[in-house]
């Protein structure tokens, strides 16, 4: 396209109604269909649901890419570009937009009724979602001129120009690890993040605050077996063995059954939820485990969980979150110098080794305080450090400041 035909958009005045939705079905075959603001279902995307389907993606991965997706057109209904028409002005101002305007802060569902001039559209989206989303759209775009799906002439969101017109890493360098081959044009640089864990003090402040067994046994195991907190939702009445100190949970990615070691006092804590409960849910070795406790008694989800465990943050004034749980577990176990790191990566479920490596990576709290440590021994050995009477002509006090210590 011509540089004076692009269209000139304001991206920070830019309103982008918040039409549309992804709409969960309960239908095996289609979980999820993205409608927009008049109900009409979007057929491009249920179409790109179903190929994932066939690759053996999960409902939860539909979902993720169906937000990516649903942010994207309602930047396309905001300018009047149909979804097969986008071209890569489309798909670079679409980018800039995330960076830019921001994200929408929505009102809380009990204050549904507030006016639109009340939300504020100041927090930029995370580099990681900016991310994710340039790839969904990429792999969404190249699906549809697969199977030559419309008028679609080429991807608005293409690889790096640097890929083109030779081979991918000719010039890498042996001694340094290759980098992605599919990188994106619009794709931002995600910074590497050092997986935070809960401090021993503020842990024991949440764990002080729960109020009930069920949320005990639940934090209990969630940072004793490291399991996601999907994972270890999915245990059944049948999937606990405490003689054997295990517990089964359905892994995220393969959706394979897995026994996790978990320490004493979860199952404690969960044999006191069991008896708690005893009469109150049903029985059955294909039941759920975990249960909500008000009435109507209906398995716990991961929302309701992830719920509790902000109400327990904010009665205790901490910041964690329910998948820090994971990291804190993550790293005291490979901070145990007898337990070998492909155990780590087992108990975890890392696909690969490296991705467990990150936990050998000190924690910011453990560093400050060595460091913290280190100055104050520094001090100490200077201030017990004995200096030679100076010579004549220099003062003693000069020296004192000098070296830190005072001389004889």
């Amino acid at each position: 396209m011509d540089q004076a035909k692009e269209p000139l958009r304001d991206l920070v005045a830019m309103v982008v109604p918040q039409v549309g939705r992804l709409a969960e079905t309960g239908d095996v075959c289609d979980p999820y269909r993205l409608v927009d603001g008049d109900e009409a279902v979007v057929e491009a995307v249920t179409e790109y649901f179903r190929d994932l389907q066939a690759a053996g993606r999960s409902t939860a991965t539909l979902r993720s890419y169906g937000l990516d997706l649903l942010r994207w057109f309602r930047f396309l209904w905001a300018i009047g570009i149909p979804w097969n028409r986008a071209t890569r002005i489309e798909a670079r101002d679409f980018c800039r937009w995330m960076l830019v305007a921001g994200k929408p802060h929505r009102p809380h569902w009990r204050r549904q009724g507030e006016p639109m001039e009340k939300w504020s559209f100041v927090e930029a989206y995370a580099p990681s979602v900016r991310a994710h989303c340039e790839t969904v759209l990429r792999c969404f775009y190249d699906f549809h001129l697969g199977i030559d799906d419309g008028p679609i002439l080429i991807n608005p969101f293409p690889l790096n120009r640097s890929r083109r017109g030779g081979r991918a890493n000719a010039h890498h360098n042996p001694m340094e690890p290759f980098s992605n081959e599919r990188t994106g044009l619009y794709r931002p640089r995600v910074p590497k993040r050092i997986p935070r864990s809960i401090p021993d003090e503020e842990f024991n402040e949440i764990f002080a605050r729960l109020p009930s067994h069920r949320d005990r046994a639940l934090v209990a195991f969630y940072v004793s077996t490291g399991a996601r907190a999907s994972e270890l939702l999915s245990t059944t009445q049948g999937g606990v063995d405490p003689g054997r100190q295990l517990i089964s949970v359905v892994r995220k990615g393969t959706g394979e059954v897995q026994e996790l070691p978990a320490s004493t006092d979860a199952f404690v804590w969960l044999r006191l939820y069991q008896v708690q409960m005893d009469g109150l849910i049903p029985k059955g070795r294909r039941l759920p485990l975990w249960w909500t406790l008000r009435r109507p008694l209906r398995p716990l989800t991961y929302h309701a969980a992830h719920r509790m465990f902000e109400r327990v943050n904010d009665q205790a004034g901490t910041a964690a979150t329910l998948h820090a749980l994971r990291h804190t577990a993550a790293y005291r176990m490979a901070e145990d110098p007898r337990l070998p790191l492909t155990d780590v990566q087992f108990v975890l479920g890392h696909a690969q080794l490296t991705t467990t490596q990150i936990y050998l990576t000190p924690r910011k709290e453990d560093v400050i305080r060595r460091v913290l440590a280190h100055h104050a021994e520094q001090t100490r050995q200077a201030a017990a450090r004995t200096l030679p009477a100076p010579a004549p002509g220099y003062r003693p006090e000069s020296l004192n400041v000098l070296f830190g210590a005072s001389t004889s």
